[in-house]
């Protein structure tokens, strides 16, 4: 290990990396990412990861674990920063932190929140649950004083965000997976929005077939069949907003077979954004 940190390209100084500091290193790996780090003495006391199996299971692990590479990469090779473009986050990450600590310590986040659809922003106290990125976006998804259904609030929409003193319990029957199993995006909303079981005709054309074969909309997704010049899939989610916007932007490649209320919407839309075009 040593010989290896000797020449790596991150050891611009050729420094010798002591086993104190490699200790302090491997401990600190372990609580990151909860895996235990053992040293095999019989293959020459090399080390390896003892629950390996965790770390591509777990999402949470897999993005830090990701995020750990790339910044290596970069790190090793200064020239592929450059070459390296991330999707960017506008304004949320402001916050993002403050919410994770809220969260850690159950303490209630006093927010200023300027919602697109009201004319003044406004003052809320929310239970942070969890916080979920969606298309660019961060969210905080909780329950605001007063209100009882769990509801979402955007990152980049807060004016001001403050940790009150107010402790609060994560209701035993929340689990966020649970919670978004249905939904293909952030829109939870079991009494407008029921899980309805969408069937989709996606067209060669382009091979919107293929993209949606390899990049499933979510996880229930299945193929149901294979024909000439198309492919139908099923799954089983909430045709919420987000979902209706996504199959959209499909355009042509894309057709809504069924349930016919969903279909009968995706048709007013493009009624309606065809009638802007005066066609």
């Amino acid at each position: 290990m040593a010989e290896k940190w000797k020449d790596s390209s991150l050891n611009d100084r050729k420094t010798i990396l002591a086993k104190r500091t490699f200790d302090d290193y491997r401990r600190a790996i372990e609580e990151t990412f909860n895996v235990d780090i053992i040293c095999d003495a019989s293959r020459g006391y090399q080390y390896r990861i003892d629950n390996a199996r965790s770390l591509s299971t777990d999402r949470i692990k897999r993005w830090l674990l990701s995020s750990f590479a790339v910044n290596n990469v970069l790190q090793g090779s200064r020239r592929l920063s450059e070459r390296i473009i991330y999707e960017d986050i506008p304004s949320g990450n402001d916050y993002l932190l403050e919410v994770v600590k809220a969260m850690q310590d159950g303490k209630v986040i006093s927010v200023e929140y300027d919602n697109f659809f009201e004319s003044t922003p406004k003052q809320l106290l929310i239970e942070p649950y969890c916080v979920k990125v969606f298309r660019q976006r961060w969210y905080v998804v909780g329950k605001a004083k007063g209100e009882k259904v769990i509801w979402r609030w955007a990152l980049d929409r807060f004016l001001s965000l403050e940790i009150t003193d107010k402790k609060f319990r994560l209701p035993k029957d929340f689990y966020a997976d649970i919670y978004f199993n249905d939904a293909f995006g952030v829109i939870v909303d079991p009494d407008e929005c029921k899980v309805e079981t969408i069937r989709l005709k996606a067209y060669s054309e382009n091979h919107r077939d293929d993209y949606l074969r390899h990049l499933p909309l979510h996880s229930s997704q299945r193929e149901v069949e294979r024909g000439e010049g198309y492919t139908i899939f099923e799954l089983r989610v909430r045709p919420a907003y987000d979902f209706c916007q996504e199959l959209l932007s499909y355009g042509e490649e894309v057709e809504v077979l069924s349930p016919q209320y969903v279909r009968d919407y995706i048709t007013d839309r493009i009624r309606k954004s065809l009638s802007r075009y005066k066609v």
